[in-house]
């Protein structure tokens, strides 16, 4: 699965582009800003974003979708309907976030499609699975592909040796344990996690050394 790492925002989030290599369909997760570098490598590759994903509502993970929008208006702008509120209250959000200075575009009304438990994001051939994962935000989801190689894009529920935040409002820190350890944590030892800030991991290494779960 062709996949591209693309570092934006003043909080060092994690956009991921993944796509199709015969339709050249495409999935944008977590355009957190830096617009015309997530375009730059979209446009070069020639690909066609058929979704937009927000993992959770938060300013840093959507600060570029409104460029997105108007780029790419076929594409789909998915995320879980329990974050809408984030997206309403997005003023206050930011002045929580350290170097987040400037509104974001996200509202509730740029959403097209409202992602739930279970529901599959297909990317020509590519096939995700929704799963809620609530805790770092009420509405916060991860995307699991369990074939040929099991990936999940994690958001801000796990990363490497570290957990999402759960004071932020919305947050609940007895839910996003609940939410790792019954939701990701069962997924395969060998599944590749590529979290919304810092380095890729896999479930195995979290299950050994993730201070937060051990």
């Amino acid at each position: 699965m062709p996949l591209e790492r693309i570092v934006v925002g003043p909080l060092q989030t994690n956009c991921y582009v993944v796509h199709c290599p015969k339709s050249l369909e495409a999935m944008i997760v977590d355009p957190g800003g830096d617009a015309e570098a997530i375009l730059s490598k979209v446009r070069a590759a020639g690909l066609k974003p058929r979704w937009i994903v927000l993992t959770h509502g938060h300013p840093d993970h959507t600060g570029a979708l409104s460029r997105l929008r108007k780029a790419f208006p076929d594409a789909l702008i998915a995320a879980h309907p329990a974050d809408a509120p984030l997206l309403r209250s997005v003023s206050s959000i930011l002045s929580l976030f350290a170097g987040a200075s400037a509104p974001s575009p996200a509202t509730p009304e740029c959403l097209s499609r409202k992602l739930n438990d279970g529901d599959v994001i297909e990317v020509g051939a590519l096939r995700f699975v929704v799963i809620h994962t609530p805790g770092h935000t009420p509405g916060g989801i991860c995307l699991y592909r369990d074939a040929p190689e099991p990936t999940l894009f994690s958001g801000d529920t796990l990363f490497e040796g570290s957990i999402g935040r759960s004071d932020l409002p919305g947050g609940d820190p007895d839910q996003i344990i609940r939410s790792i350890t019954t939701r990701l944590l069962t997924l395969p030892d060998d599944c590749v996690v590529y979290p919304g800030h810092g380095p890729s991991t896999t479930i195995a290494n979290e299950k050994a050394s993730n201070p937060f779960l051990t």
